[in-house]
């Protein structure tokens, strides 16, 4: 079996469990190095995704991995009347409610928390789901992508966005001294837990990237598979349909 990366290479935790706990410990200060961290474009990013998905104009849609629910909100511009926010860490979705109440939602978007290799809905469910820096987090890729198709409808749409290293050498360069250091740093004065952004360069390079993740979707069996990269490559958006028959 691959070695996998985990927040903090405890043997006696899954990555599921360690993901929750490192979520759960920086929650309180993730919008604001989140945002900090990618220099508010991640913003851009989510709309660009969600442009995607409002082609079909979505009455039901699935945020994976959903955190405080910054995605669920820009998916609420698509007029769609049901948006369920699913993530592993309590603590996050206990940010993403106030968010939504603050923004009056409450009535269109609800919090789960969950497995998102186990989820508790029925097969095609929905008609997009969205998943923001969250599936290299999944303990297992391919069962959780088996569980996004299962409960998207035929014909739905997925779009994911992942933190990608840039194909450009000299960019990757400067990039890869920002993640590997930089980024850690700020992370951990702020955040105050040594590993949490040590994990983040750390998972995004050990993850399939570009046409290695396009073929595992399509291994999974979504069609229409593309992926884009963004901002230099620093971000992809991939994005793909379930089959309607």
């Amino acid at each position: 079996m691959k070695h996998q990366v985990t927040p903090y290479g405890l043997k006696d935790k899954s990555k599921k469990e360690q993901v929750e706990q490192m979520f759960d410990n920086i929650a309180p200060r993730y919008d604001f190095l989140n945002h900090l961290l990618s220099l508010g474009i991640d913003k851009k990013w989510r709309k660009k995704a969600v442009d995607y998905i409002n082609e079909i104009k979505p009455a039901t849609v699935l945020d994976v991995a959903t955190g405080t629910g910054d995605f669920a909100l820009e998916v609420v511009r698509t007029g769609a009347s049901t948006i369920i926010g699913y993530d592993l860490s309590e603590n996050m979705l206990a940010y993403g409610r106030q968010k939504v109440s603050r923004a009056g939602l409450s009535n269109v978007i609800r919090f789960i928390k969950g497995d998102s290799e186990n989820m508790p809905f029925p097969d095609n469910n929905f008609d997009a789901v969205t998943v923001g820096f969250g599936v290299r987090n999944f303990e297992y890729l391919e069962r959780g992508l088996a569980e996004i198709f299962r409960v998207l409808r035929p014909g739905g749409r997925l779009a994911i966005l992942e933190v990608s290293l840039p194909r450009n050498p000299l960019i990757r360069m400067f990039y890869n001294l920002y993640f590997s250091y930089v980024l850690p740093l700020i992370g951990r004065i702020f955040s105050r837990d040594v590993r949490a952004y040590t994990y983040l360069p750390e998972s995004v390079k050990a993850f399939p990237q570009g046409v290695a993740f396009v073929q595992i979707l399509q291994a999974a069996g979504f069609v229409h598979v593309k992926w884009e990269p963004l901002t230099f490559g620093t971000c992809a958006l991939y994005t793909a349909e379930k089959p309607k028959t």
